[in-house]
């Protein structure tokens, strides 16, 4: 029976995602708080926030879910040739808090922002701790694009990306692939599908199978220095 839980500050466990509702799509239950605890519980069971900045907390597991393998992001060679051109530099976990400011940054197709005040601390903290990371796409200096999730064993849980100059978070995502590639991972979760996802390579999975494969990959082990802040070069 599918039904919509109510999170306390003190109960940090999830009910099954099964039980989340079809409309709206995904949603399991309200409230709790934004802790690291509850946050990394959330994403080892297929479970993650997204609420407004007027909304209380909402917790998700949709159906179906977005996911790319790593390695097989489709590139067309016109975005192949454009990255050749550029002048960028990449790196990894250099400018985490710029990163989440830049995806939070208002857009002209959307009105405000899912990636609340409250939600760039949480992350923050999760980042602090060595469980959030950031891919940064570099112009000289400035910062015009980049992506943030998180790490489960070998599964990263893509959150948001951004550009301020065309293709970077393109460069930012296909250079996301080629890290955990390879570094070993098995999955990357980009939660929702939708049609920009779905040119980049992604596939609809049904929540049960994904489910299925989070089980399998959250507690396999990664090198220590999967995610050491480093300069990193896109391979093109």
């Amino acid at each position: 029976m599918n039904s919509l839980s109510y999170l306390n500050h003190e109960l940090e466990q999830f009910p099954s995602p099964e039980f989340a509702l079809t409309d709206p799509n995904g949603l399991l239950a309200v409230g709790g708080d934004l802790q690291p605890k509850r946050l990394l519980n959330a994403y080892y069971e297929g479970i993650f926030p997204w609420f407004n900045i007027d909304d209380p907390i909402l917790w998700w597991s949709p159906d179906p879910r977005a996911v790319f393998v790593p390695g097989n992001m489709k590139t067309s060679r016109s975005l192949l040739k454009h990255l050749k051109k550029q002048p960028w530099r990449y790196s990894i976990n250099h400018a985490f808090s710029q990163v989440i400011e830049g995806c939070a940054a208002p857009r002209s197709s959307q009105d405000g922002t899912w990636i609340t005040p409250e939600i760039q601390e949480a992350y923050l903290k999760l980042h602090e701790l060595g469980k959030a990371h950031s891919i940064e796409v570099w112009h000289q200096d400035e910062l015009i694009g980049g992506l943030y999730g998180l790490a489960t064993g070998q599964v990263f849980c893509g959150e948001s990306m951004f550009h301020t100059q065309t293709n970077a978070s393109k460069a930012a995502m296909l250079l996301l692939h080629q890290h955990l590639l390879k570094q070993g991972f098995k999955l990357i979760d980009a939660q929702v599908m939708n049609p920009h996802l779905a040119t980049l390579g992604a596939t609809a999975l049904r929540r049960k199978d994904f489910i299925n494969l989070l089980k399998r990959f959250r507690d396999l082990p990664v090198a220590a220095d999967a995610w050491a802040r480093s300069e990193v070069s896109l391979e093109l």
